[in-house]
């Protein structure tokens, strides 16, 4: 009877004191309840050109320094040194930017001297340094007759990034209608195209199996005085280019070199504005569609830079390396740095970077927690500062319930539970 009377009192006691902590739960204030952050702005790449560039190069003839001709001279086809060295050692041996010894393959050379005629005097004669570049295209003849015929669609097929097999082959076949010329025409460009010293990179022709070739062969002329006919002139040293490349991937290039501007007649080109590394970093990208700024501050001045020349696409790749970077940065890290975030936001918003700018503005109200706390944060417009203000986090709302429900929670003498 005892222990069952026990039993029993414990039993109410438990159930009073589940009542008693439910109906404080009822009556407890909620903590407030943080609200996610605005979503940040999305910036979309550009799609690459680089073929299409090249190729329109071809078309508009503007920097030609080669002319093909047939054994009758009948017609020309002109092209470019630069691009047709970069894709085959062949071209380089042709215009003597590689002598025999430097080309293993026997089948290349063989190739070289029974396909094409380089004739004197038209050839290899550098203008003398300040000179305007007005000097006439090397003259080529091509010995084979079938060849010739077919060089403006093998051309193509060069410029457009030498990986559309297949629509060449088409185009040869429409064009000569005899499978054993199509056959003689194709080996031949395969050799052209062929590598000394490793496997033929056309051997089965497919395009799923020929990656272009001159976006990464461009390179091994990039900031080297081979071939080249223009000289920039920064910071007192000088950086040789070809003219045939920028003024395929830049707009502005190819007004100033094309246009009544004093480039047009002249060797060495001044560049102001931007610095050595900058405007090398800029080239780089013109000779290979690609770029890799080592920081922010870097990629900051290469923006400026392609927004002096109009290159838009460098210019969105910069952006998108820029918010990657700030992205990845740790909230401690973030507070710590000594990057002014609003000075990146005043570049950006004076060189016409509107979408990096926007996402700056975001960026900086969805962390303002710490840039309120920086002396830079000071420095805001007016504009700028209403703006961060409406779209902070976390809010204002959301600061102030919080302080409410903390001095509520000092008040019942409890721990605090958030924060």
């Amino acid at each position: 009877l005892e222990y069952f009377m026990i039993q029993t009192l414990n039993q109410k006691s438990s159930e009073k004191m589940k009542k008693r902590k439910k109906t404080q739960k009822c009556h407890r204030v909620q903590p407030p309840q943080l609200e996610q952050p605005e979503k940040m702005p999305i910036l979309k790449g550009e799609a690459s050109h680089y073929n299409a560039d090249l190729h329109n190069l071809l078309c508009c003839c503007q920097c030609a320094d080669v002319a093909f001709y047939p054994e009758d001279l009948s017609r020309v086809v002109e092209a470019h040194k630069i691009i047709l060295c970069s894709v085959s050692p062949l071209f380089m041996l042709l215009f003597e930017v590689k002598s025999p010894a430097d080309i293993p393959d026997a089948s290349i050379v063989q190739m070289a001297r029974s396909l094409f005629t380089v004739e004197s005097g038209t050839a290899f004669t550098p203008a003398p340094c300040g000179v305007p570049p007005c000097v006439p295209p090397v003259r080529v003849v091509v010995k084979d007759s079938v060849f010739c015929s077919c060089l403006p669609d093998i051309l193509h097929f060069i410029y457009s990034g030498a990986f559309q097999w297949e629509r060449l082959e088409e185009d040869i076949k429409k064009k000569l209608k005899d499978p054993e010329k199509t056959e003689h025409v194709l080996e031949k460009v395969k050799c052209i195209l062929k590598t000394p010293g490793k496997l033929n990179p056309v051997k089965d022709c497919r395009s799923h199996q020929i990656k272009r070739l001159y976006n990464t062969s461009l390179r091994l002329f990039f900031n080297t005085p081979v071939l080249a006919d223009v000289i920039f002139k920064i910071q007192g040293a000088t950086v040789p280019a070809h003219r045939a490349v920028l003024v395929a991937r830049c707009e502005v290039m190819a007004a100033m070199f094309n246009g009544n501007y004093l480039e047009a007649n002249s060797v060495l080109v001044p560049v102001y504005g931007v610095s050595k590394d900058t405007f090398l970093s800029f080239l780089e990208y013109l000779y290979t569609d690609s770029c890799c700024p080592a920081s922010i501050l870097q990629a900051m001045s290469l923006l400026i830079c392609a927004e002096m020349y109009q290159v838009m696409r460098l210019q969105h790749i910069c952006e998108l390396y820029i918010i990657t970077q700030l992205q990845s940065m740790p909230s401690r890290e973030l507070a710590s740095t000594s990057l002014s975030i609003v000075s990146l936001l005043k570049k950006a918003k004076f060189h016409n970077s509107d979408c990096l700018s926007t996402w700056l503005l975001h960026f900086i109200a969805t962390n303002y927690l710490i840039f309120s706390q920086k002396p830079e944060f000071q420095e805001l417009s007016v504009e700028e500062r209403n703006f961060v203000e409406v779209h902070r986090w976390p809010s204002n709302l959301y600061l102030k319930q919080l302080a409410d429900y903390r001095n509520y929670i000092h008040s019942q003498k409890c721990h605090c539970r958030v924060m």
